[in-house]
């Protein structure tokens, strides 16, 4: 029976961390089902989905100092079970841009979660704006909304949410 892990990876940026982890993975027969990847700051970060045996998982987690050392990485493991599925639930996506100042993603989750709606999916940036120069901040989220719930009301809500905060955003199906 194929078992779950998440490997989380953090380390200096350098060509090779990539190829070198997902060999240790295969190596012990493992498979990467879902991961992402990103370089912050200096530093290059990991999230792996992992399946295989028990055997394999087992080994990983036996590994986890050697592969530390080896591939100059923090690595963490965690055992996890394939996520409930939740037929009622529709999944949105969220954009928003702003000129970039300290809070907007508390504020943004915040007005969320005292929803009750879950955030399956979060990316952040920030860059110059053409022009001006003006830091930007940009954000795309994806939500899992419970189908019970008014999408119009929820969206008129956040869009209000945002004018007041002089944020630009759209809410829309995933597609």
């Amino acid at each position: 029976m194929e078992q779950l892990i998440v490997i989380s990876a953090l380390g200096t940026d350098r060509p090779g961390i990539v190829e070198a982890l997902s060999r240790a993975v295969l190596e012990r027969k493992g498979n990467i089902l879902d991961s992402r990847m990103t370089v912050l700051g200096g530093e290059f970060a990991v999230l792996m989905l992992i399946s295989g045996s028990n055997d394999t998982l087992d080994q990983l987690e036996a590994d986890q100092q050697t592969l530390t050392g080896e591939l100059d990485l923090l690595i963490t493991l965690k055992r996890t079970r394939q996520r409930d599925t939740r037929p009622s639930s529709l999944p949105y996506e969220v954009e928003v841009v702003a000129m970039d100042n300290p809070g907007i993603v508390h504020e943004i989750a915040n007005f969320f979660s005292s929803r009750n709606i879950n955030i399956d999916d979060l990316h952040t940036g920030t860059y110059a704006a053409p022009h001006t120069g003006t830091p930007m901040f940009s954000l795309h989220l994806v939500l899992s909304m419970n189908a019970e719930q008014s999408v119009a009301q929820l969206r008129d809500a956040f869009l209000d949410f945002c004018e007041a905060r002089n944020l630009d955003a759209t809410m829309s199906p995933k597609r």
